[in-house]
């Protein structure tokens, strides 16, 4: 298939297993899923009888004292352990790498049926200022959160992007399923098009 390139008369061609591939709603779902569930980390943690901070010295007689017990680090007692502490836990779900290709395919395919992929020749600013950027995405007609992405990624377009509030600067290697879906348009550079075909196809 062939992609028209904004204000230009090229086209650049790329396969229709990554542009024209069917969506999947449910690969996607889980895909997303668990690319946010990998940058969560467990932090609720507890500690047990045999953690917690104090001496291990019986503090009474073992008979004629009623219940018997061993330390005041027991459970029952103010400053005791816990029963059943939380541990940190890992939230990682498996997916295999057919699986994660098949959903980026999914979701580029149908940003472009829905208009909300466009490619461009190049996007470069003259000078890294937040002026520069915010005029040339008027240009493009873009909406509130708009992704660019480059080739290779430019320092100046970061610099000049970073103080507008829902603009993402990526380069190919920094593309990911979660920033794909919650981005209103998506802008691609010819040359980012063919690097993202090779990764892709």
């Amino acid at each position: 298939m062939e992609l028209a390139i904004k204000d230009s008369t090229k086209t650049v061609s790329v396969s229709d297993s990554v542009f024209g591939r069917d969506f999947s709603r449910d690969l996607v779902h889980q895909v997303v899923v668990a690319f946010r569930n990998a940058g969560r980390s467990g932090t609720k943690a507890q500690k047990t009888r045999s953690e917690v901070t104090g001496t291990t010295k019986k503090f009474k007689k073992q008979k004629g004292g009623g219940a018997r017990h061993g330390d005041y680090r027991a459970p029952i007692f103010i400053g005791g352990g816990v029963t059943f502490a939380a541990k940190p836990r890992s939230f990682e779900q498996k997916v295999n790498r057919k699986m994660y290709r098949g959903a980026m395919c999914a979701i580029l395919s149908e940003l472009n049926r829905q208009g909300r992929l466009t490619v461009v020749e190049q996007f470069e600013i003259a000078e890294p200022k937040t002026k520069l950027m915010i005029d040339a995405l008027d240009k493009l007609g873009l909406g509130k959160r708009p992704m660019i992405v480059t080739e290779s990624g430019s320092e100046s377009l970061y610099l000049a992007a970073r103080n507008i509030p829902y603009v993402q600067i990526r380069d190919v290697q920094g593309l990911d399923p979660a920033s794909l879906v919650g981005s209103d348009h998506v802008v691609l550079t010819s040359d980012a098009v063919k690097k993202i075909e090779e990764w892709l196809a």
